[in-house]
């Protein structure tokens, strides 16, 4: 005679899985980890800003020695394109006349952008 437990005449099935939603969970804190809040966004842009005033600095006391450095022109231009993808269209007219002077200054050393 075998041993069967009292109510047990069927064999007892298994569970279904349970779905995976904590790692569903994790995958989103790790997105929302990763995405920028707005102060941090502020931040980036005040530094990109301090830098690009500082390039132009540097080139004003260069223009009023009278030697411009072309290295200087192409930080700015490539400064004034990462800029330019997070500005706001008042700030696009001033970033146009910016990278009209620095294209100026560029063409005098020979050098014409593609653009």
């Amino acid at each position: 005679m075998a041993f069967v437990p009292a109510g047990a005449e069927e064999p007892a099935r298994v569970a279904q899985s349970v779905p995976v939603a904590a790692a569903t969970g994790i995958d989103a804190i790790l997105a929302l980890q990763s995405v920028d809040g707005p102060l941090e966004r502020k931040k980036r842009a005040v530094r990109r800003g301090r830098s690009l005033l500082d390039t132009l600095d540097e080139i004003k006391a260069d223009l009023l020695v009278g030697q411009v450095s072309a290295d200087r022109l192409d930080r700015l231009s490539s400064m004034l394109e990462e800029v330019r993808e997070h500005s706001t269209p008042e700030l696009d007219a001033v970033l146009d006349d910016i990278d009209l002077r620095v294209q100026v200054e560029l063409a005098k050393f020979g050098r014409f952008s593609r653009r």
